[in-house]
């Protein structure tokens, strides 16, 4: 199975300057842990998981008043549609997360999850 067998096309985006606790509600509200952070000032995508709003609360800070740009990554491994899913959990592993954004070329075309390689491999297909 490849990239494009697994990954969701529907993509949570939300901007730089949505507080944490936004993206936390929008994230929940979709069922999703990451958003794929889109700034016009930036050269390209970042991205926001559950696990950066939870190093910041962890950390004290406060989500009502932090802003995702200050938690994102943007410095992102990308995936492409062609890669098998062994490639893309690879790749995972190595860098330690667990969403790669799916591209071709400078279109973002999904996110694959670990989830979603998973639910490739015991059989449930996807449901996005």
């Amino acid at each position: 199975m490849q990239v494009r067998d697994g990954m969701s096309s529907v993509v949570l985006t939300i901007g730089p300057g949505h507080s944490l606790s936004e993206a936390a509600r929008l994230m929940a509200e979709r069922n999703v842990g990451a958003a794929v952070v889109v700034d016009p000032e930036s050269p390209g995508p970042g991205i926001v998981t559950e696990r950066d709003i939870l190093r910041a609360i962890a950390g004290g800070q406060d989500p009502t008043v932090e802003l995702v740009r200050d938690h994102l990554t943007d410095e992102l491994i990308s995936a492409s549609p062609e890669w098998s899913l062994e490639q893309a959990a690879e790749t995972m592993t190595e860098h330690g997360f667990r969403h790669l954004l799916v591209v071709n070329g400078p279109d973002l075309l999904g996110v694959l999850s670990m989830r979603d390689i998973v639910r490739c491999w015991v059989g449930g297909g996807v449901v996005h």
